[in-house]
């Protein structure tokens, strides 16, 4: 997709919101399937990824770690982000990779160390790009993709959060 067919697309839609913030709100969702294991199926929209217990929580690495899971999505939505900005800014970028990294202290899951922290203490999101952009145009393209980049935001600002459990 080049610059102009981009904003071709994206103008309706920013108008519209414009006029209409309701129509701009959306609730995602996932659904995942449990059975007799220590897993749970999500459906992707394009494969079931079962996710289980990591190794080093007593998994045998047969299945996906929720971990894994949440650092692949921020891999996803910054790359797609990324790519949307440098298309807008008119910024080439032939290729890269992306990489995300989240440090895990495994006794606070398993509830050995009550201290220690549950889920990620530090993640880092990292690009390698091949592009001819200055470093102005790179630290904007970067600043961008954090600032509109949704599995980013969500992660830097936590989300209010709300769960329960029916029996049925």
């Amino acid at each position: 997709m080049q610059r102009d067919e981009l904003r071709a697309v994206q103008s309706p839609l920013k108008q519209r919101y414009k006029s209409d913030p309701d129509a701009a709100r959306v609730t995602l969702a996932a659904t995942g399937t449990l059975d007799e294991r220590i897993a749970c199926s999500v459906q992707t929209g394009r494969a079931v990824a079962e996710a289980g217990l990591h190794p080093a929580t007593g998994g045998d690495g047969s299945l996906l770690c929720s971990g894994d899971m949440l650092l692949e999505a921020l891999v996803a939505c910054a790359g797609v982000t990324l790519r949307a900005v440098a298309t807008s800014l008119g910024i080439d970028v032939a290729s890269g990779t992306v990489r995300a990294e989240g440090d895990l202290d495994f006794r606070g899951t398993l509830g050995v160390d009550r201290e220690a922290p549950v889920g990620f203490s530090a993640v880092r999101l990292s690009f390698a790009l091949d592009t001819s952009a200055d470093e102005e145009q790179l630290a904007s393209l970067l600043n961008l993709t954090e600032r509109y980049c949704v599995v980013y935001q969500t992660l830097a600002n936590g989300p209010v959060l709300d769960s329960s459990v029916a029996s049925h």
